[in-house]
């Protein structure tokens, strides 16, 4: 008899942990439901023409410092704050309207929504403050924050806000994974929660028009109207889309205050050329003062498809062109680097010849000597997650040359990129990009201890390693003077420049009568801009078929109090042969070819060489008047202390992470520039002599 009773008595309790889960099950699924909006709905909030606000000021002060020469401007265009839901998960408290005030020079406090009101907390200030800054907040990803961090919102009690917010505390113990999966909610869908968002997603389209008038806002605020014109800020958002665990961000930048009434997110917009039919209908095209360009970033996370070229897609050669003119008038620019890695060049890619590039493995998520499985002549899937093949249409110099391939097929460039670099950090700390103070680039990584941890796996994710990310770079642009008109023109013309962190100022012309006495000329800015073009400028045709194009190379140190001096510039041409594979050439310029500074790693001191400026001309005497090419320099620093350097240096002995001893860790770097290319079109490559694209109005 007894043994009958614990049988059922064992049923009992099987059945009831499987009716548990079953229940859980059903419970979890409830919970993490999905919502898609309608067309309609969709189309009545973004399909509309751009407006100017009633509290955009119609004038400013015509600017006291104009350089017809051009004068260098700092800034940053890859800005994240607690609007952004992957920063506000992981306890950003930072407001645009903050992130435009430490950009300016004040100093700000990090503290995190989840820290007790006694605990100390770090405070971060710029040295110098930037030029110009946009904060660029997710668009996908502002409504579910807004509504799970305001009470009396719709979705504010549901279980997944409570989770967002840690009302309900997960059972991980582990601090930085348990920060992860508090955003997750917000990242990992494919479409909007309908718990948060409610039916038919309105709720979250609401909230991402109210979100993104305040972000207008505190642009408008910070914006310096005044003839001193020390500060200029940008109106953007970023377009965050995915495609198969693969990258395909962009950032939206406008040229003034007036702008769309609401954004156009990738929950909404599943390709980038719907991104850019809608700006060009209702911003650049639509007759009332409204230009936008975009900028693509992260393609080193894109397994090739940020630059998979057009004429290799399934769709008719007609439609390939269209969208070749839509993308080469939208997409002036492309940033090379930012936290997430570098994206300039990778060595051992297929159909890449030339020499390899000894400086291309500098700053790479996928460490440089690791094997890893080559796309081809396709795209993968899993870049984000570190994760597929490796593509070289993945990097901004493949991509570039692409471009060359691409125009001769279709009589037109869209790869005709300029070059800028940012920080992309999730804290809203545009500009801090010091090697000796580095915070990370979300509030886990405050504790140097998560900065230096061993890398470790995220359930469901990827393998994480905080030792490969590094703190972003500043992007540079040549401008008459600081205001939004003169800046939002030179990014569309591509006079800009990208740098890993310092303040380098780079020059890069190119024509066909440069000789190296110009360098010694008192006049060479003005001699350089009448006889040749600037960076972001196309060669005209030679005069004469023996002639042969020269480029001009200038660059100067930061200008700071520490700054580091400069080791060499070198010159980077890319051209694709007749078998349609890619080649590349590297030519050091100015300076010296191998670096004799040095620098003690315990210290961090250096000790050596280098240059506080250099110029230089080389002259391509293997110049082929019939082939297409792309040129852009590069600027080297010497070696100096990297930040897990730093870091590292700051504990004991015996207090050390495992990882300072890792060979797998570079103990130093060497910084450095990007100018933008400057073309050279055979006759009968192109049927568009540059963008054609019209200078930014200026409010």
């Amino acid at each position: 008899m007894l043994t009958v009773n614990l049988k059922k008595i064992a049923v009992s309790v099987v059945l009831l942990v499987a009716l548990s889960f079953v229940a859980l099950y059903f419970w979890g699924k409830y919970q993490l439901e999905t919502v898609v909006a309608s067309d309609d709905d969709i189309a009545s909030f973004v399909e509309h023409t751009a407006v100017t606000p009633d509290y955009v000021a119609g004038s400013r002060e015509p600017c006291i410092d104009q350089n017809p020469n051009k004068n260098a401007y700092f800034g940053a265009l890859h800005i994240h704050t607690a609007v952004s839901g992957d920063a506000a998960g992981l306890g950003t408290t930072t407001s645009p309207a903050d992130a435009y005030e430490f950009a300016r020079g004040q100093s700000l406090e990090m503290r995190l929504r989840h820290d007790a009101a006694d605990k100390s907390v770090p405070v971060m200030a710029l040295d110098r403050p930037l030029d110009f800054a946009a904060v660029t907040d997710h668009a996908w990803g502002s409504a579910e924050p807004y509504i799970c961090l305001n009470p009396g919102a719709k979705g504010y009690e549901s279980t997944v806000c409570r989770v967002f917010r840690r009302d309900i505390t997960l059972p991980i113990d582990d601090p930085v994974i348990k920060s992860i999966f508090g955003m997750m909610p917000m990242m990992v869908f494919k479409a909007r929660s309908k718990r948060i968002c409610g039916d038919g997603a309105i709720d979250c389209l609401e909230a991402t028009a109210e979100v993104w008038e305040q972000t207008q806002q505190a642009a408008e605020a910070a914006y310096d109207r005044s003839s001193d014109c020390r500060f200029t800020t940008f109106v953007g958002y970023e377009y965050s889309l995915n495609q198969e665990g693969s990258n395909l961000h962009r950032n939206v930048i406008f040229a003034n205050g007036t702008v769309p009434p609401s954004p156009l997110t990738a929950a909404e917009a599943k390709t980038p050329e719907l991104l850019w039919s809608w700006l060009e209908r209702n911003c650049n095209d639509a007759g009332v003062g409204c230009d936008a360009l975009t900028i693509p970033h992260n393609s080193n996370w894109s397994s090739g498809r940020m630059f998979f070229p057009y004429t290799l897609s399934g769709y008719s050669r007609e439609e390939q062109k269209r969208l070749a003119i839509l993308r080469n008038k939208m997409e002036p620019l492309a940033e090379i680097i930012q936290v997430k890695g570098d994206s300039e060049c990778r060595n051992g890619l297929s159909r890449v010849f030339g020499q390899p590039d000894e400086y291309c493995d500098f700053e790479k998520l996928r460490l440089p000597e690791a094997e890893v499985e080559d796309c081809m002549d396709s795209f993968g899937s899993g870049g984000m997650l570190q994760r597929g093949c490796v593509s070289r249409w993945s990097f901004v110099r493949y991509g570039l040359i692409e471009g060359l391939r691409e125009e001769k097929q279709l009589g037109v460039n869209s790869l005709k990129l300029g070059i800028v670099a940012a920080t992309d950090n999730h804290n809203g700390l545009g500009g801090a990009v010091s090697e000796s103070n580095w915070l990370g680039s979300a509030g886990t990584n405050f504790d140097p201890r998560n900065r230096l941890r061993e890398p470790f796996e995220i359930p469901t994710m990827a393998r994480a390693d905080a030792t490969r990310f590094n703190p972003g770079g500043i992007t540079g642009v040549w401008a008459e003077k600081n205001n939004r008109e003169a800046l939002f023109g030179a990014m569309q013309r591509r006079e800009t420049f990208g740098t890993s962190g310092p303040r380098i100022s780079p020059r890069f012309f190119g024509g066909w009568h440069y000789d190296s006495k110009i360098c010694d000329s008192p006049g060479l800015l003005t001699e350089a801009y009448a006889n040749g073009v600037p960076m972001g400028g196309d060669l005209p045709e030679p005069v004469s078929k023996d002639e042969t194009p020269a480029f001009l190379v200038t660059a100067t140190m930061d200008s700071g109090g520490d700054a580091t001096p400069l080791q060499k510039i070198q010159i980077i041409k890319g051209w694709t042969d007749d078998d349609g594979n890619m080649q590349q050439k590297v030519i050091d310029v100015a300076g010296d070819a191998s670096s004799t500074a040095t620098v003690d790693t315990l210290t961090c001191e250096r000790s050596g060489g280098g240059h506080a400026s250099l110029c230089g001309v080389w002259r391509d005497d293997e110049f082929d008047a019939g082939q297409s090419a792309v040129y852009y320099s590069r600027v080297m620093e010497v070696p100096t202390c990297r930040w897990t350097t730093h870091d590292c240096n700051r504990f004991s002995e015996a207090e050390r992470p495992n990882i300072c001893s890792s060979l797998s860790v570079p103990e130093t770097i060497q910084e450095r520039a990007w100018t933008s290319p400057i073309w050279y079109s055979a006759p009968g490559a192109s049927e568009q002599a540059g963008s054609g694209r019209k200078t930014g109005a200026g409010q």
